[in-house]
């Protein structure tokens, strides 16, 4: 028979403690659950009971989450179970996640990784000059890209960010909308316009839009163009044709990166065109100062639901 042990964790507070656990009761539970212990929790401290190797291990866990409650971080009910499977798994857990912040908006917490996926694409950005970012919706993969980019910025480490994207016309011919061009590709482009005034704010982002420190457009706009010291995002590169995709990597001038992203399985070329993006992840894949890195389903960083339908819809089609 398995002795029981049992070891008491205080904190200076009631509510401390259940911010390191998203104020969610259920999350304990799944602790329990995967830990092989019984927890209870009042006032301001947390009992755990079981076997020696469970209590070690909730010990670290909550260890991991104050270290990261405490450097400013809020933890929910996700970064939770985060923490509990990187623990459980060897990993450091999520305090290693916000050792790279990211200067966020004035009034604003920094921009930190979600998940291990997240932080090692964050490095990578750090450490190369053409970084692609692979894998499904709500990631993070254009969010982050964009943090980082406006972070350089603000250190004056960049002179300009350039955000664009393939304009696939989604049954619609453009010729046919309303407007100047800007004007018509607007809808393609309003996603990366939000990602902009959710990090900077209306008047920031308008400002920055104004003065050409940041420039958002179509990517038919960066032929011939030579684009130094200037933080390039490309969107939706899965769009891309061969001919764009090359296009685009080689506008690249002194001082300039460039970041891609995509997810192959989104191709919405007409007439089953060669994706650009599906090209260059065979072509590129040991080229020195290119990387790539590859997102899953537990990166999802929107509503938790969206994973399971994105796994759900994964499975389905295969």
């Amino acid at each position: 028979m398995t002795e029981e042990h049992q070891i008491k964790l205080e904190y200076e507070s009631a509510h401390f403690l259940q911010s390191l656990f998203g104020h969610e009761e259920k999350e304990l539970r799944y602790l329990e659950e995967k830990a092989k212990v019984h927890l209870v929790t009042r006032d301001g401290w947390l009992e755990v009971r079981g076997p020696e190797e469970g209590c070690k291990l909730v010990k670290k866990i909550f260890a991991d989450l104050e270290e990261a409650r405490r450097n400013g971080g809020e933890v929910t009910s996700r970064d939770f179970r985060t923490a509990v499977d990187l623990v459980r798994q060897g990993g450091e857990g999520i305090s290693a996640l916000g050792r790279l912040q990211l200067v966020g908006a004035r009034g604003c917490k920094p921009v930190v990784a979600r998940s291990p996926n997240q932080l090692a694409y964050l490095n990578a950005m750090v450490a190369n000059e053409v970084v692609f970012g692979l894998g499904p919706a709500g990631t993070g993969k254009t969010y982050l890209a964009v943090a980082m980019a406006l972070d350089l910025l603000r250190k004056k480490e960049i002179s300009r960010l350039i955000l664009t994207r393939p304009a696939v016309e989604a049954g619609e011919a453009l010729g046919f909308l309303p407007g100047d061009m800007r004007d018509k590709v607007a809808p393609y482009l309003r996603p990366l316009y939000d990602a902009i005034d959710d990090m900077l704010g209306f008047e920031e982002g308008a400002k920055r839009l104004e003065d050409g420190s940041i420039e958002i457009a179509p990517l038919a706009y960066m032929r011939g163009r030579t684009l130094s010291r200037s933080f390039v995002i490309l969107d939706e590169a899965q769009n891309t044709t061969r001919e764009q995709m090359f296009m685009a990597l080689t506008r690249l001038g002194e001082g300039s990166r460039c970041i891609i992203t995509g997810d192959s399985s989104q191709i919405d070329l007409k007439d089953h065109g060669v994706s650009g993006l599906l090209e260059a992840e065979k072509a590129l894949k040991n080229v020195d100062g290119v990387a790539f890195n590859h997102f899953d389903t537990s990166d999802v960083v929107r509503h938790p639901v969206v994973g399971r339908i994105i796994s759900a819809y994964k499975d389905f089609r295969s």
